[in-house]
């Protein structure tokens, strides 16, 4: 079962790394800004075959070896865990090594071929665009939340009746692997995790929305669609992951409350159901973002150029400009959001939640 839950999650793994130099905005080609005319140039295009030719192929073999390896090794559960993790670590390695190489050659071609220096730079500013939006509303995020409340106080009152150790660690086939003495914190470190998760999604989701709707000056029709369905999605995407975190999370918290309530088949299910919603609908939102705006424009105004901003983009992945207020703005390499590092509320946003789970676990 393990092995089958990884080798789901590698497969994931390479389709998205593979797709994603095709599925980001056309005028940014590995983290670099690209004019609208130039965006078909044929060195380009061959980066971005050769990039996911390489990404599949190591990865095939990559994945091949370690099902040759598993299959005529005997490995305990602990072990198949750690190296399934290592190998995942290797995949997600590989593909930003290559990253940064066809970044560098896409910088160095930009500049060698000197692009966008007769063009004039334009910024677009849409004042009605926002009145579009279909981001949900902040209190939307606080459903999941009064859930993992009110499972706080049902686990309080059948407190007594709990076992004597409380897991604290699952494994893949969704049973227990570590565990923890019963104590009043103990016994909801789980829910309190959750409830962290769940306040850093509510957190985002209110970042993002008070973030820029950055428009195109070439293709404004194409890059507004492609804006507003990546906010939109992006949000319910959240909340859809919210609410999959909060239903998996409780019931794990189910188990513990009332040993012996699931059978082995529903405790193995679980964690495979939850897994695979997750995995299609990332893809679902990939693809969606992707091709949001792609039939919008497809002759670009010519003479003129969206403003370049690559140097705010280290590596053309992490994001510093202290003079833009926005919090998270749209990645430059895959689909959905980056943080600007520049921005104090951002860091807070993303470490405060690690720092008191991290609190949590060493507590309990």
């Amino acid at each position: 079962m393990e092995q089958t839950m990884f080798l789901i999650i590698f497969i994931f793994l390479v389709a998205i790394e593979t797709a994603i130099p095709f599925l980001v905005k056309r005028t940014v080609v590995f983290g670099v800004s690209i004019p609208d005319r130039n965006v078909r140039d044929e060195k380009l295009v061959f980066y971005k075959k050769i990039y996911s030719l390489l990404v599949f192929v190591f990865s095939v073999i990559i994945i091949g070896s370690y099902l040759l390896w598993t299959a005529n090794s005997r490995l305990s559960e602990e072990r198949h865990a750690i190296i399934s993790l290592v190998i995942q670590f290797c995949l997600i390695f590989l593909s930003t090594a290559l990253y940064f190489y066809f970044h560098a050659k896409t910088l160095q071609r930009k500049r060698s071929q000197k692009w966008g220096e007769n063009l004039k730079e334009v910024k677009i500013t849409d004042l009605a665009v926002r009145s579009q939006d279909e981001m949900l509303p902040w209190y939307v995020f606080l459903i999941p939340m009064v859930v993992t409340m009110g499972f706080i106080g049902y686990t309080f009152l059948n407190y007594n009746s709990m076992p004597a150790r409380i897991p604290m660690h699952w494994g893949p086939d969704g049973k227990p692997n570590s565990f923890t003495e019963k104590n009043p914190f103990s016994v909801n470190a789980l829910l309190y995790i959750l409830l962290t998760i769940q306040v850093m999604f509510l957190g985002m989701n209110v970042a993002t929305k008070r973030s820029g709707i950055k428009l195109s000056a070439t293709r404004i029709n194409a890059s507004r669609i492609r804006q507003l369905s990546l906010r939109k999605y992006s949000s319910w995407f959240l909340f859809m992951i919210s609410v999959l975190i909060t239903l998996l999370f409780s019931f794990l918290q189910l188990t513990t409350i009332h040993a012996g309530l699931m059978n082995n088949v529903v405790i193995w299910l679980v964690p495979v159901i939850f897994t695979l919603i997750v995995l299609i609908g990332s893809i679902v939102f990939a693809v969606k973002v992707g091709n949001a705006g792609e039939k919008f424009d497809l002759d670009p105004v010519m003479g003129i150029t969206d403003t370049d901003e690559d140097q705010y983009w280290m590596g053309g992945m992490f994001y510093f400009n202290k003079n833009d207020p926005s919090i998270f703005v749209e990645k430059r390499f895959g689909i959905g959001w980056t943080i600007n590092f520049a921005h104090p509320i951002g860091l807070l946003i993303l470490l405060v939640p690690i720092v008191v789970i991290l609190l949590i676990a060493f507590f309990s």
